[in-house]
């Protein structure tokens, strides 16, 4: 059963200026790294939507039978091999409103803004919660 190939943007409204952010695929490859500066950045990410509202593709990832969400890969994780700095940030899209995924079938871009810092001053890690929500743009 073939799906919708729809778009996710991932972006980071604060991400650490001078460290390499990417996409990161199931092999866990680092995909487009960027260099951060002090402004908001971006990452789109295709995704295949199934006609049961599923989220698969090469940059969705799973946890048991629900749980789907995409890394960003940061600092060496994003190839970045002389940064201080080796992290991933897990972002859900599991949860995605049905909504906003109708929305998405008909070509909307669906975005989510993201912290950029940890409490420690470094890149924001491990599971992020969104500072804004999922919405069309």
């Amino acid at each position: 059963m073939a799906g919708t190939t729809i778009t996710l943007r991932l972006t980071i409204a604060d991400p650490v200026d001078g460290v390499a952010y990417s996409l990161q695929d199931k092999a866990n490859m680092p995909v487009e790294p960027r260099i951060a500066s002090a402004d908001p950045i971006s990452f789109d990410a295709p995704v295949t939507l199934s006609e049961d509202d599923r989220l698969t593709g090469p940059f969705v990832r799973r946890k048991g039978a629900t749980r789907r969400f995409v890394y960003i890969a940061i600092g060496t994780s994003a190839g970045q091999h002389a940064s201080e700095w080796s992290r991933r940030a897990k972002i859900d899209v599991h949860d995605i409103p049905a909504d906003l995924l109708a929305q998405a079938r008909q070509g909307e871009v669906l975005e989510v803004v993201l912290p950029g810092r940890a409490k420690d001053g470094g890149p924001a890690c491990a599971t992020v919660r969104p500072i804004r929500t999922w919405r069309a743009v």
